[in-house]
């Protein structure tokens, strides 16, 4: 009897000893798992957009519309320049790096680590303040204009009073678009510069004798759109090259996106988005190019 009561209470006591064992080793299994995983999953609907002031309201507009239309999406758009914005998704501190220029122009970016989302195509055109009286320019009164030379609007057939140059700061893809295809030259002189475009915008419309350049989406009433060689900047234009001062509107990823981001590209893409959206805006969409531009600047027929 006392031999099998010390084999009874050791039977029970190994059964409650395994049974703590399996309790503790699930406790602590379960723990693990559902704390990474609830917070990979808070992190991966979180979207932090930077960059490009020119493509910022069409990202901000689509990012409202993609939130109502998905449950716990959670997109922050903000600006900084283009220049910012490849900074800081190659450094991995934002989601998208918004551009206007293509990440192998801007020095200090590792192109081939980011992945180019491409959602549209925005002209840019010089703007005046409409006191200046001047609706058209050639390429060498453009460069005059910016580099000093010229001084005063009546030079190029304008009103008789002195060029107020107002620029963007270094590091914004308008500028760097600008400079390459409407005046071939970064030597300008020197001048107030802006870090967004609506700030530009307020600045020409209110300044006499101003002239600066926005993208076609930031054009708004109270400046002039100055066609270059007797060439309008229109969309029609832009898709033939006809007027070449245009970019690609990027949204850069380190490496791919994860699935939250990639689904918000896609919908920035998509064809309602892209027919409606994106041209009520002011931008173009990819697919109505009718030639295409590499990094170099090199255009080719689609």
């Amino acid at each position: 009897m006392k031999k099998g009561s010390v084999l009874k209470k050791g039977s029970l006591l190994l059964t409650v000893g395994v049974v703590l064992i399996l309790a503790a080793c699930g406790a602590k299994q379960g723990t693990g798992a559902t704390k990474p995983s609830t917070a990979k999953a808070a992190d991966s609907t979180k979207i932090m957009a930077v960059g490009s002031t020119a493509l910022q309201p069409l990202v901000e507009q689509a990012a409202a519309q993609y939130q109502e239309k998905t449950p716990g999406a959670n997109i922050t758009v903000q600006g900084g320049g283009s220049g910012a914005g490849l900074s800081q998704v190659q450094s991995g501190a934002v989601t998208i790096g918004n551009s206007d220029i293509f990440a192998e122009q801007q020095k200090g970016i590792a192109a081939t680590k980011l992945v180019d989302h491409q959602v549209a195509v925005v002209g840019m055109a010089p703007v005046v303040n409409p006191d200046t009286k001047v609706t058209n320019l050639s390429s060498k009164q453009l460069v005059d204009i910016f580099t000093g030379k010229v001084t005063n609007w009546k030079q190029v057939g304008g009103a008789d009073k002195a060029i107020v140059l107002i620029n963007r700061a270094q590091g914004s893809g308008t500028r760097a678009t600008f400079e390459q295809f409407a005046l071939k030259t970064n030597k300008v002189k020197t001048a107030q510069e802006q870090d967004s475009s609506g700030t530009v915008q307020k600045m020409v419309s209110s300044t006499p004798g101003a002239v600066s350049y926005l993208a076609f989406s930031a054009i708004k009433e109270g400046v002039t759109a100055v066609a270059l060689n007797n060439v309008k900047p229109t969309d029609a234009n832009v898709t033939t090259n006809a007027w070449p001062v245009w970019a690609y509107e990027h949204m850069y990823t380190k490496g791919s996106p994860n699935a939250a981001t990639a689904k918000f590209i896609h919908f920035i893409q998509s064809k309602p988005v892209q027919n409606n959206l994106v041209k009520k805006m002011g931008y173009i969409p990819v697919v109505d190019m009718k030639v295409a531009r590499t990094h170099d600047g090199t255009i080719e027929d689609k």
